[in-house]
């Protein structure tokens, strides 16, 4: 006979609560740091979460799945959402409690391997990104093999291709281990996804949506960084604020950007 545990027990030892809620280890005793521990944490949780999503939604556009690369879209939008809410969370500290504790950090959000590898998979292709771990890292592998995936820009072109937009086989066939440039021939393809209106168009407004809310998140990032250590040097060893400054106002998928212009 099977005898079920008591839903409480089955709830904790599913969520491996007694792990989760032990790793929570400030280095002081000041206050504020148990906050910046758990919000930190969270973005950790929920950059996961993003990679998951995001190779789902590579997957789903190979296939064709639109319903669902617009389902996962829809949910990576409102993961982005949460994690800009949570900046304000984090904003709540002021810049002298954050000093009570700051000189005895472990390190800083500048050092998550996770949002390097989410910057691959949207495009990025910096060396500097993995060169800062030790190479027989675990991060290392990961961020490195993400440079020589095809990023999320790629898979749509090779749903829109396969749909039967004129994207340039040359665009297809590019070495996806460097930066892809915009491209005039990739966005006439798209003014007629975008003219014929139908669901491949909803895909490209979505990540577009996608693209738009990461900037924004890297701006509520570098607004609280100011507002809490000004333009002090960051706790990473980065520049700080002024480092995060030279980040914002890029998108991850320009084509998608200028092609407005000719609709």
């Amino acid at each position: 006979m099977v005898v079920k545990q008591p839903a409480v027990s089955v709830y904790s030892s599913y969520l491996a609560l007694d792990e989760l809620l032990s790793v929570q280890r400030p280095n002081t005793d000041e206050h504020d740091e148990m906050l910046f521990v758990v919000v930190h944490q969270t973005h950790e949780l929920w950059f996961k979460q993003l990679l998951h999503e995001f190779a789902g939604l590579q997957r789903s556009l190979a296939a064709g799945d639109a319903a669902r690369a617009l389902r996962l879209l829809h949910r990576s939008v409102a993961i982005l959402r949460v994690a800009i809410f949570q900046i304000g969370v984090l904003e709540t500290m002021g810049p002298s409690q954050f000093s009570g504790f700051r000189d005895h950090l472990g390190g800083s959000g500048f050092q998550s391997a996770q949002f390097r590898e989410l910057e691959a998979v949207l495009g990025a292709r910096n060396r500097q990104a993995f060169q800062r771990y030790p190479e027989d890292s675990e991060e290392r592998r990961r961020i490195e093999a993400a440079m020589t995936r095809p990023p999320l820009f790629d898979s749509l072109l090779g749903y829109l291709a396969a749909q039967g937009y004129p994207v340039p086989e040359e665009r297809l066939r590019r070495d996806v281990s460097l930066p892809a440039e915009p491209s005039a021939r990739v966005q006439d393809a798209l003014v007629l996804v975008y003219r014929d209106d139908g669901v491949p168009a909803q895909i490209c407004e979505r990540l577009l949506e996608l693209d738009q809310s990461v900037q924004e998140w890297r701006y509520r990032h570098v607004n609280m960084v100011q507002r809490i250590i000004g333009d002090k040097t960051g706790t990473g060893g980065s520049t700080g604020a002024a480092y995060l400054r030279t980040t914002l106002f890029t998108p991850a998928f320009p084509d998608l950007w200028a092609v407005r212009n000719a609709l």
